[in-house]
């Protein structure tokens, strides 16, 4: 892992300034989030759907709640809680990123979701919300691009109501070292070339392969939620511990 002090992070496997750092996450997702969703597709073999699937089986969301969606990208969670929440309910779909934003909600557009729907460019460690609000926060594939990780967890946590739980979704570490070796090189060779080819960005690509093997491992991520308040933490692998679903509750 890159060294790091006070005044600097990773940013893939390079050190910069922590001042730097969302500015060049934004640089990656203005890149391609106009080709985010055919990517995933290819990227993932279409199992990213049966992650995020398993992730709203978790989420307990009922009618009538309030969810935010953080870093929520193109919307493919918060089409699934605008049906579960109703007419009577709420889901922010929140994300730092602009072009990002402005995809996710043409998309739920397109499909008619509308009436229950906000949108909100937001920094996840700087939540503009009330506290105890949400009954539910998900973050799906955006807590290893966050710069402070720590701070973004404890900012989930105000804004969370009592009895409120947050879901983290996120690439992890492969349990078998064997599928580590394939994964790896499925991802710092495979991976890039897919975006040169699809997205005519390569150099993404290689960040968002970097930026998954900085992350937090499974333990490390759930005692990082523990240490900004949240309870009953624990976490789900999927698919060998390449993506492993994160949930805590705030009591």
């Amino acid at each position: 892992m890159a060294d790091e002090s006070k005044d600097t992070t990773h940013f893939g496997f390079q050190t910069v300034a922590k001042s730097d750092k969302a500015e060049r996450v934004a640089d990656v997702f203005h890149s391609v989030a106009a080709k985010y969703d055919l990517m995933n597709d290819l990227m993932s073999f279409g199992i990213h759907r049966i992650w995020k699937r398993f992730t709203i089986d978790c989420s307990g969301v009922r009618r009538g709640q309030r969810v935010l969606d953080l870093a929520g990208g193109t919307g493919d969670l918060t089409a699934k809680f605008s049906r579960l929440v109703g007419e009577t309910g709420e889901v922010v779909l929140a994300d730092i990123n602009s072009s990002m934003l402005k995809v996710g909600r043409e998309k739920l557009r397109n499909k008619g979701i509308i009436g229950n729907v906000s949108y909100v460019q937001a920094n996840a460690e700087a939540l503009p919300f009330p506290d105890n609000y949400f009954d539910c926060i998900t973050i799906a594939f955006g807590l290893r691009n966050v710069t402070e990780k720590e701070k973004a967890l404890a900012s989930m946590f105000r804004v969370l109501k009592p009895g409120g739980r947050l879901l983290v979704l996120e690439f992890s570490k492969p349990l078998l070292e064997p599928l580590n070796k394939v994964y790896d090189a499925y991802s710092f060779h495979v991976l890039p070339r897919i975006g040169e080819l699809v997205a005519k960005d390569a150099g993404s690509y290689r960040y968002l392969a970097e930026s998954i093997r900085m992350h937090p491992d499974q333990e490390t991520l759930r005692q990082m939620m523990a240490d900004v308040g949240f309870e009953n933490t624990h976490y789900h692998n999927l698919t060998g511990g390449i993506v492993a679903l994160h949930r805590g509750f705030k009591f």
